[in-house]
């Protein structure tokens, strides 16, 4: 494919002469790909509220601040030692003032050389996971801050499978085994929907997009590949292979590859056993979420997206915007276009297959992309398009702790606000000290180039996976700690990353 470079702004406009441009990272290539395409798509719907992981509240995040600081249902906090931080939400402003990514950047001064751009999505299917409140609403009304935790954020891919084929039936074909996987009037696969177009799941944000949903779609895959090739003669095999083999993939490449291995190693060692240092929760059977991870630590996804992405490269590259004309971008809830259809190796490495053109991930830095930082109206409707105001705003809302206070318990020498980069570091309104949230991003982009997680970042995202993990009693670490993939699902025992899982489940 010939290099080619695309006004960024084009691709926020998200027409040009009827065309679409989207500007993507490739690894190993300083290219930008662009795919004519109708600026609405014919008989497209108008695209729903979605997006809803960057914009809507969580049930029981609140507890800090309405229960206390010791409390502990849901969600908890990590280092109760610490006091809330609340800046003046003017400097919070200033700050998310400066946090947008320049209008016209070198596309491959964003790439992030370490990371492709799947495992941000990929990050956003394993939030989906922890997060997923399957609470009975009379309970969920009952207890709207979550001090009694009806679910866990165990990684059982409860988006996929529902609450099995008895109660969620139109997830299952009917022989109660295979997940329903249907060819759309598109000519491409898809997920099953209604007739207004959302998807039928176990989670309905993993329809926000095109690509996380596609990625859903790959999963349910592997399941029925599981079966079809007679590795799981039941349902709860299939199940347990799929989540085992999902669960390898978060610990030995997930977390690898956005917090380095030498981070894993910190807290995991060769016997599955999981080091303890400052995530403790009071009731190991159903482990609180802190909200030092949720409302800040894993919120360093926000910063990998890019405006656009590559998709395919067949009869003509084919790329899309995150946001852009209706019908035409990234925003799922409706049939999956045949043009949006997905070639994988474009977002990970799969083995057999190009390793170029691959879309990178955005570096992890103290910026968003435009389309997160002016979010259209569809998505939020307030008056707060930008993501990073909403999220330094709820950081304070929420009863977050300063980055730096966070670093001082963990033993992290602090780095100051004038090294991050703070509008106005000696205003007296700041205390010395930043938004956790901006702190973790700002380390990534000043420890490591922005190409992983700092010590604060990784330790916590770590830390909180591998204790979740560990708590599960239905995961390979609980159940059987010496697991490794082996083939035919892997290509060599205890060699398996999510390229080999998507090659696997797509029979490449």
């Amino acid at each position: 494919m010939a290099d080619s470079n695309i006004d960024r702004r084009t691709l926020l406009a998200g027409t040009a002469a009827g065309a679409v441009a989207a500007t993507v990272g490739t690894t190993g290539v300083a290219a930008t790909a662009a795919a004519a395409a109708p600026a609405v798509a014919p008989g497209a719907p108008a695209a729903p509220n979605d997006w809803k992981h960057a914009s809507a509240g969580t049930r029981g995040s609140e507890i800090a601040v309405k229960a206390g600081r010791d409390k502990e249902g849901r969600f908890g906090i990590m280092f109760k030692n610490t006091e809330a931080y609340a800046p003046p939400e003017d400097l919070l402003r200033s700050l998310a003032a400066q946090m947008g990514e320049p209008t016209t950047p070198n596309p491959t001064d964003l790439d992030n050389p370490r990371i492709p751009a799947g495992f941000t999505f990929l990050g956003q299917f394993i939030d989906h996971d922890m997060t997923l409140d399957r609470t009975p609403l009379a309970e969920a009304q009952a207890d709207p801050l979550a001090l009694t935790n009806f679910d866990t954020p165990v990684f059982d891919l409860g988006s996929l499978y529902g609450r099995g084929p008895a109660q969620d039936p139109d997830l299952y074909e009917a022989d109660g085994l295979q997940m329903k996987i249907v060819r759309n009037a598109n000519g491409v696969d898809d997920l099953p929907r209604r007739t207004d177009g959302s998807a039928i799941l176990g989670d309905a944000r993993n329809d926000e997009n095109l690509i996380v949903a596609q990625l859903h779609l790959a999963f349910a895959k592997f399941h029925n590949r599981v079966l079809s090739e007679g590795l799981a003669t039941s349902l709860a095999e299939a199940q347990r292979i799929t989540r085992w083999h999902f669960q390898w993939v978060i610990i030995h490449d997930f977390l690898d590859k956005v917090a380095g291995s030498e981070v894993v190693g910190r807290y995991l060692n060769n016997k599955g056993q999981v080091k303890r240092e400052f995530y403790k929760p009071k009731n190991p059977n159903r482990p609180m979420m802190p909200i030092e991870y949720s409302v800040a630590a894993y919120r360093f996804g926000h910063s990998m997206i890019r405006a656009g992405y590559l998709l395919n490269n067949r009869a003509g590259v084919s790329a899309a915007a995150i946001f852009g004309q209706p019908g035409a971008d990234l925003r799922g809830n409706r049939p999956l276009p045949a043009r949006l259809e997905i070639d994988w190796w474009h977002f990970f490495d799969v083995p057999g297959r190009p390793a170029a053109p691959r879309n990178a991930a955005r570096r992890i830095d103290g910026k968003i992309s435009l389309p997160l930082f002016n979010m259209p109206t569809t998505v939020v409707d307030d008056g707060t398009p930008s993501l990073a105001e909403r999220n330094l705003i709820r950081g304070v809302r929420l009863g977050l702790p300063a980055g730096q206070d966070v670093a001082a318990r963990m033993g992290v020498t602090p780095l100051t606000n004038a090294q991050l980069g703070l509008p106005d570091p000696d205003n007296a309104g700041w205390q010395g000290k930043a938004p956790l949230w901006f702190y973790i991003l700002k380390e990534a982009e000043l420890t490591h180039a922005g190409e992983r997680l700092g010590p604060v970042g990784g330790r916590i995202v770590t830390e909180v996976i591998l204790g979740i993990l560990e708590a599960d009693k239905e995961g390979f670490l609980k159940r059987k700690a010496d697991f490794r993939p082996t083939t035919p699902i892997a290509p060599a025992t205890g060699q398996f990353k999510a390229g080999d899982f998507l090659k696997f489940a797509l029979n490449l």
